[in-house]
């Protein structure tokens, strides 16, 4: 059998304690795509004011997209999406993406105990 390792009972920062269940909050698509709107907008070098111009919105309202305060239609993310050069298939696997990786680091990674 070999050596058994103690785990330690104080739980690290991130980790509920025992015997208790730690709900992580999932991401919401809203916020990841917010997150890939803005981004791409600034890797490009560019203002809201410009991306909004060319995708017929307003800037206000491309601001309260890149913060995740509103969810786009799909005439609205179509226009986003070739506003900034890109398709939106590349857009949503982005932010899907970001949605995935968030998804992994809020989870953390437990140790697990597997019994033969």
């Amino acid at each position: 059998m070999g050596n058994v390792v103690r785990l330690s009972d104080r739980p690290s920062p991130g980790r509920a304690r025992r015997g208790t269940v730690r709900h992580v909050q999932p991401p919401l698509w809203r916020e990841a795509l917010g997150r890939q709107l803005r981004g791409e907008r600034e890797f490009r070098g560019e203002r809201i004011a410009d991306v909004a111009g060319r995708a017929g919105l307003s800037p206000q309202y491309l601001s309260e997209l890149e913060r995740g305060k509103k969810d786009p239609s799909s005439e609205m993310l179509e226009a986003l999406a070739g506003a900034l050069d890109l398709s939106v298939l590349d857009l949503t696997r982005r932010a899907s993406a970001q949605l995935t990786v968030a998804l992994r680091t809020a989870r953390g990674s437990d140790p697990v105990l597997l019994a033969a």
